[in-house]
């Protein structure tokens, strides 16, 4: 085959074959258009083009092969179907309410010479039905194998089911999958098998379903178990620390499903049981050295029994501080309080005397070099008055 032959290969395969899915060639008069998935129940455009129309109109058929537009004008007396745009380069139509018969081959045709056709294959999704659970009873007991199942009808493709507890995923069976009688939807089921333990009592045990026409959205369902098992239980002191001569209450603190109904109470050493009570709190209204002792709580349910235990040690009675002590203690912290204040002033007193004393001082030496004394003076005046230039001082 020589190069111009290969050239033209090439060529028609890529105007066939053209990006978009959209069934082009060469030839500007062959109409173009896309294949479309719509949910059941959702509206779907269906559109066709052509760039040399050739002074013809574009027509939409459907599977069956009756014309629903033929230009603007409609063909098909169905409400559902209505005209959304007709030029001479384009036909676009839509139907509303879409059901699992419309789906198939769309046919848009130009009256050319020859008569060009474009296909446009539309799918139609089929919705799953909310999930439904079943094979619970109505309590399970601690350690108990069970079964759940789950099943959705009505989607199309066929969906997935799966399992989760809580936050925790659960590995069921794979998803089982059953044709329905109209011959285009699907019935999945699954199972799943789990051991309950007692924290699993209260959980939620949830089956989803996942399909691409839920969009990402949550279609599930859930149920909730109960687990019954045997009880527990701990003696709790109120107050922690008990002191001779307090009131003390043990509160014996049973669990379990079903909860407690009956609580007995021990003290080793002693028989008969001291107390069998609906009420789970043993008092002691006035606590005595005798009191110490260890001490059983056991809680009774229709699952069982549980036996718990305390060790109670009478501790001394606190010192009760009598008013005049306070008082004295008070009255103590103020006197203290007022002599660290006068230790303070006296000493900053100190400190200023100390520096002014000595400033005062340096003053009066300076006074004292400068300045003749009384007598020194009396004499020179004396000495003025009876000789003149012969005078004398004398200094005393």
């Amino acid at each position: 085959m020589g190069a111009p032959a290969a050239q033209l290969l090439l060529l028609l395969f890529a105007c066939r074959w053209a990006p978009g899915g959209a069934n082009l060639s060469q030839d500007d008069s062959q109409p173009w258009t896309s294949d479309e998935t719509v949910v059941a129940g959702g509206t779907v455009v269906l559109k066709c083009q052509v760039k040399d129309h050739e002074d013809s109109s574009l027509q939409w058929s459907n599977p069956a092969q009756q014309t629903l537009y033929f230009g603007e004008k409609r063909a098909l007396r169905d409400n559902r179907i209505q005209l959304v745009s007709s030029t001479p380069h384009e036909l676009s139509i839509s139907i509303s309410n879409v059901a699992l018969a419309d789906e198939g081959e769309y046919t848009c045709s130009i009256f050319t010479m020859p008569v060009r056709t474009a296909k446009s294959l539309v799918t139609v999704l089929g919705i799953p039905q909310k999930p439904i659970i079943t094979g619970y009873k109505s309590s399970l007991r601690e350690k108990e194998t069970t079964t759940l199942n789950c099943q959705s009808s009505g989607s199309k493709p066929a969906a997935q089911l799966t399992w989760r507890k809580g936050d925790q995923e659960l590995h069921g069976e794979p998803t089982r999958i059953q044709e329905d009688p109209n011959g285009k939807t699907f019935t999945v089921s699954s199972s799943v098998t789990f051991q309950v333990t007692r924290e699993d009592d209260g959980a939620v045990i949830v089956c989803s379903v996942n399909h691409e026409s839920l969009k990402g959205a949550d279609r599930s369902t859930s149920q909730r178990i109960e687990v019954l098992y045997t009880p527990t239980a701990m003696i709790r002191p109120d107050p922690p620390h008990p002191r001779e001569g307090q009131k003390l209450l043990l509160h014996c603190e049973g669990r379990g499903n079903p909860v407690p109904q009956q609580y007995l109470w021990e003290k080793e050493g002693s028989v008969p049981p001291l107390k069998i009570t609906q009420e789970s709190a043993l008092i002691f209204p006035f606590l005595n050295k005798s009191d110490s002792g260890t001490y059983g709580c056991t809680a009774i349910s229709n699952m069982g029994s549980y036996k718990a235990y305390y060790t109670l040690n009478v501790n001394d009675p606190s010192p009760v501080p009598s008013s005049s002590s306070t008082y004295h203690a008070i009255i103590g912290g103020i006197v203290a309080f007022i002599v660290f204040l006068l230790l303070i002033l006296l000493i900053f007193l100190g400190h200023y005397l100390i520096r002014h004393k000595g400033t005062y001082l340096t003053h009066e030496a300076k006074g004292s070099d400068d300045a003749p004394d009384a007598d020194t003076a009396i004499i020179n005046a004396e000495g003025g008055q009876s000789g003149g230039d012969d005078k004398k001082e004398y200094f005393i």
